[in-house]
C-alpha cells in the first residue's frame, strides 16, 4: 500500500462504516411512514445548504456540459440511486439491500476498464473483486434471500447499485474540471429537483413525523454525516485512490450492515456469512496489491 495515500484509505473506510450503518437509520424512518422519495429530498436538502454555507453560498456556474454532467450525476447517485435502495428497504430485509447494493463495486471495476484510461485493468483487480464479490454471495444465505414478496425491493437494490456504479465513473471525469465541493453540492441540487415531482405525486408528506427525537437524530445522522459529508470525502477519496480500488471498499458496506441489522432488528450471521465477510476483505485485499 502506497502510504502516502494511507489517510485516503481511513477516510474510505469511515464513510464505508457510516454508509454500512445508514441502512438502518433509513429503515427506521421507512418505519416511521416517511416515504422513500420524502427521506432522499430531506437529507438532500439539509446537505446542500451545509455545503453552500460551507463554501460561503460561492455559487460557480460550468459550462454547459459540465452542468449537464453534474445533472446527470444528480439524477444517478442521487434521485435513482437513493430511491430506488430506499423503496427497497421498504420491500424487502435490510441485508439483502446492504448486499445487492455492494454490486455496484464489481460493476465499476468493469466500467472503469472500459472508459477510464488511467485505472489500469489487471487480472489481479478482476480476481480481487471476483473475490469479494462472492462473499458477499456468502452473505446472502445466512439472511435468507426473499425472492418471492421481496423480489422487486431486489431488483430495486440492484438498479441502485448500477446507478452508482455509472456515477463513480462520470465523478472521475468530471472532476477533471471541476471541484469536488462543488460537484457534491451540485449533485445534491439536480437530485433535489429530479426528484421532488415524485415526491409532489406520491403524497401526503409526512413533516409532523420529524418532531419524534428517534426521527429527527437518526434523520440528522443522514443528512449530515453521510449525506454532507460522507459524499464530499468519497468524492475526494475517488480521485485519489482511484474508481476501482475506491469502489471496492464499498463491499465492506453490507459486512458493517449485518452487524447493524443484527443489533437493531435481530437479524443473525452464522458461519457462512463469516466467511463470506472473510472473503469480502480478502478481495478488497487483491485489488489493492500492486
Amino acid at each position: 500500500m502506497d502510504l502516502s495515500k494511507l489517510k485516503y484509505h481511513v477516510l474510505a473506510l469511515a464513510v464505508i462504516f457510516v454508509w454500512g450503518v445508514s441502512f438502518v437509520n433509513t429503515k427506521v424512518l421507512l418505519d416511521y411512514n416517511l416515504s422513500p422519495t420524502e427521506i432522499f429530498i430531506y437529507r438532500s436538502v439539509v446537505a446542500y445548504l451545509g455545503l453552500a454555507a460551507w463554501s460561503r453560498f460561492q455559487l460557480h456556474v460550468y459550462p454547459l456540459r459540465d452542468e449537464a454532467l453534474m445533472a446527470l450525476l444528480g439524477l444517478l447517485g442521487g434521485t435513482f440511486y437513493f430511491i430506488f435502495e430506499n423503496t427497497a428497504l421498504k420491500l424487502t430485509l435490510v441485508t439483502d439491500v446492504a448486499i445487492l447494493v455492494s454490486l455496484n463495486s464489481l460493476f465499476t471495476t468493469l466500467l472503469a476498464a472500459i472508459f477510464l484510461k488511467e485505472e489500469r485493468f489487471t487480472w489481479v483487480k478482476l480476481v480481487g473483486s471476483i473475490v469479494a464479490f462472492l462473499g458477499v454471495g456468502l452473505l446472502t444465505f445466512y439472511g435468507g434471500f426473499v425472492w418471492g414478496d421481496g423480489l422487486l425491493g431486489d431488483l430495486l437494490a440492484i438498479l441502485a447499485a448500477a446507478s452508482w456504479s455509472i456515477y463513480s465513473i462520470i465523478l472521475k471525469r468530471l472532476n477533471k474540471r471541476c471541484s469536488i465541493l462543488d460537484i457534491t453540492r451540485k449533485t445534491f441540487f439536480y437530485g433535489v429537483l429530479f426528484a421532488l415531482p415524485t415526491m409532489i405525486w406520491q403524497g401526503p408528506f409526512h413533516l409532523a413525523a420529524l418532531a419524534e427525537p428517534v426521527v429527527i437524530s437518526n434523520f440528522l445522522f443522514l443528512s449530515l454525516v453521510c449525506s454532507m459529508l460522507a459524499f464530499f470525502v468519497w468524492g475526494e477519496v475517488t480521485v485519489r485512490l482511484g474508481a476501482i480500488l475506491t469502489a471496492n471498499y464499498l463491499y465492506l458496506s453490507p459486512v458493517i450492515s449485518v452487524a447493524a441489522a443484527w443489533m437493531v432488528y435481530g437479524e443473525t450471521i452464522g458461519a457462512v456469512g463469516l466467511l463470506g465477510c472473510a472473503l469480502v476483505l480478502a478481495g478488497i485485499i487483491l485489488v489493492e496489491r500492486r
